[in-house]
């Protein structure tokens, strides 16, 4: 049997001890789950986040509100003194709509706002009148108004933008996740990843459809 030189032996010593130098992630892959390296943001997330649910780690209204919040507009704006809805009041609304109907689970209030002009007690009032009229349009579109709350208005009293003018900007109202119809945490047996990420649940293919390995393929005298 030919014995390795120590010159080998010595190249070999460099490459190992300057993988390991520059390479504890290289060797800490080793212990990573078979496909960690493939994460694009959503391998197993659907998983994880149902972990931390059940663990208390995530508020689940919470993770529900985000995502509302970062896929729909979740605010409309009105004319000056007016709780009518124009166009584009009506399609963010119908937008919201059309992710509401996705969750059939979830509860939502409305919340009204007015600018700084006029008193708290007219403004109180006002923004109210504008909570039930995105309220009400929701409930035109398909939206059951037991999940939809249109609460006592915040009025002027959290500005959107720190104005005592007739600021658009203000008179607004705001969509907000605020829980689930059974209001409570144990929904459909705690599978909140089901819910959170159901467009990867319905994109799925059922087993049951699947073409069985080998059938199908046709006999070799075709």
């Amino acid at each position: 049997m030919r014995l390795t030189s120590k010159s080998t032996v010595a190249a070999m010593s460099v490459v190992f001890v300057t993988a390991c130098s520059g390479g504890d992630a290289l060797l800490s892959d080793w212990y990573l789950p078979l496909g960690e390296n493939l994460n694009e943001g959503h391998f197993g997330a659907p998983t994880a986040n149902n972990h931390a649910l059940q663990t208390g780690q995530i508020n689940a209204v919470e993770s529900l509100g985000k995502r509302f919040a970062a896929e729909v507009d979740t605010t409309i704006n009105f004319a000056f003194n007016r709780a009518s809805l124009d166009q584009q009041a009506r399609d963010t609304l119908k937008r919201q709509a059309d992710w509401i109907r996705q969750f059939p689970e979830i509860r939502f209030r409305v919340y009204g706002h007015t600018d700084a002009v006029g008193s708290t007690a007219y403004n109180q009032r006002l923004g109210l009148r504008r909570a039930n009229a995105a309220v009400s349009y929701l409930t035109t579109l398909g939206i059951d108004r037991s999940r939809l709350e249109a609460v006592v208005s915040r009025g002027e009293t959290e500005l959107a933008v720190a104005s005592q003018g007739e600021e658009r900007r203000n008179r607004r109202t705001v969509t907000e996740v605020t829980g689930f119809v059974q209001n409570h945490n144990t929904l459909i047996e705690g599978q909140y990843a089901a819910v959170i990420y159901r467009e990867f649940v319905e994109g799925a293919t059922s087993i049951s459809n699947l073409t069985p390995l080998g059938t199908g393929l046709g006999s070799a005298s075709e």
